[in-house]
């Protein structure tokens, strides 16, 4: 029985640090995973930044209430039902998701949340568990299930490595460069080709 573990920016919908730095013409905050694989280092950084220029998080709530899904994902999400369960396993907040989810119909997430003051200023950040994307697939393989990762930036890496079966969707030549093993599909049409390989060539269970 294969549960299917997917990231969430990049993957789903838009990054969520890229269109804050449109919206406030700060080009460091569009670093990601996809350029600075420690996650510690950027979301430090991403602090003192917003820290700096007075940023809360009322005014990343506008940005992101702006957002909607990529192109496709929803189509893609619907196909999922009746084969195979989604979990959203995400470095993102909850603060942050929320608004995303709701539009795309509440899906399972996996992930971590901020501290905030009383006057919505982000004072720090709470992971949930260190390396959380590997453990959650761990702990899904500990409970027998079979697990297909699908990312697309270097955190997404260990979870890729540790199932399965290990997709990277969309990613940057860098990340390709350096993970030459792991398999790379650039749409949807292709992503849910690769999922039907694997789930073909399996024994499964379909959901209803």
């Amino acid at each position: 029985m294969y549960i299917l573990c997917s990231d969430l920016e990049g993957v789903l919908v838009p990054e969520i640090w890229i269109n804050v730095a449109k919206q406030t013409g700060i080009d460091e905050l569009r670093l990601t995973t996809r350029d600075i694989s420690d996650y510690n280092v950027l979301m430090n950084r991403r602090l003192e930044i917003l820290k700096q220029h007075g940023i809360t998080i009322n005014d990343i709530r506008k940005v992101i209430s702006l957002l909607e899904p990529l192109p496709g994902a929803l189509d893609f999400l619907n196909w999922l039902h009746g084969r195979v369960q989604l979990i959203i396993v995400s470095d993102t907040f909850r603060e942050f998701a929320d608004p995303l989810l709701e539009k795309m119909g509440w899906p399972v997430l996996f992930c971590h949340n901020l501290s905030i003051d009383r006057e919505g200023n982000i004072t720090g950040f709470n992971l949930r568990q260190s390396d959380a994307k590997r453990k959650v697939t761990g702990a899904l393989q500990n409970l027998n299930f079979k697990v297909i990762a699908v990312g697309d930036s270097y955190n997404d890496i260990s979870m890729l490595r540790k199932a399965e079966h290990g997709i990277l969707f969309q990613p940057p030549r860098n990340v390709i460069d350096d993970n030459k093993d792991i398999r790379v599909v650039n749409s949807y049409s292709q992503l849910r080709n690769a999922i039907s390989e694997i789930l073909d060539t399996s024994e499964t269970i379909t959901y209803h």
